[in-house]
């Protein structure tokens, strides 16, 4: 499939409204991402640049990051909900990153079996009155790749309206670049299945002696 179709194919879904190239999307813009004061606590900028969530309470943050919905908060649930596994905090190592997810486990942990519960983290932002630190990563960017690409670009730049044309940015390039690097593997290995099944004797409706019961084999006389 050529760029072109792939990106007649591809492009986000349009359930939410957007903004547009002048920097906001106006009045109708609902959707676009929520203003937050420059000294909101991180997880304020998190709801808001990652979700476009302006209110929310403690129990509805931690059901929403319980990726798992095992009823706690895991080491690597930690590392997501700070987007350490996004390809903007690719440059930190993981003994770095086991100091980060450590770090929220100090806090909030309080018996010690390296997982957040519910209950421990409403004690933390309820009961000691705190919040998530801002740890230098980032947002927290932790959506896939489209989810990312339609929240952080599409949305600020696009809408219903755009047109194939308009889709130049940089950011709209590199999106469409990986769906076609994608499609391309994705149709080697299926020739790659299918030359294994050729040699194999299967896939053209050959019979490979080895493969018939005995009984049934032709004998020649």
């Amino acid at each position: 499939m050529h760029l072109r179709t792939l990106l007649i194919s591809t492009l986000p879904p349009l359930a939410l409204a957007h903004g547009n190239h002048g920097g906001g999307g106006g009045a109708e813009g609902g959707s676009e991402k929520p203003a937050v004061d420059s000294n909101a606590n991180w997880m304020t900028r998190h709801m808001a640049e990652e979700h476009h969530i302006n209110s929310f309470d403690p129990q509805s943050f931690f059901s929403l990051h319980d990726f798992d919905s095992s009823g706690s908060l895991e080491p690597t649930e930690i590392l997501k909900l700070y987007g350490l596994f996004d390809e903007s905090n690719a440059h930190y190592t993981p003994a770095q990153r086991d100091a980060f997810a450590r770090q929220i486990l100090d806090l909030i942990d309080t018996n010690r079996d390296d997982a957040i519960s519910k209950d421990e983290f409403l004690h933390y932002i309820l009961v000691e009155g705190k919040e998530l630190p801002d740890l230098g990563t980032g947002p927290g960017h932790h959506g896939d790749d489209e989810y990312e690409y339609e929240i952080h670009h599409w949305e600020k730049y696009h809408d219903e309206n755009t047109k194939l044309e308009d889709l130049t940015h940089p950011e709209d390039i590199e999106h469409f670049k990986k769906h076609e690097q994608m499609e391309l593997e994705e149709e080697m290995r299926q020739e790659r299945e299918l030359k294994a099944k050729d040699k194999a004797g299967e896939g053209k409706g050959w019979v490979v002696e080895e493969n018939i019961p005995s009984k049934f084999r032709r004998v020649d006389l």
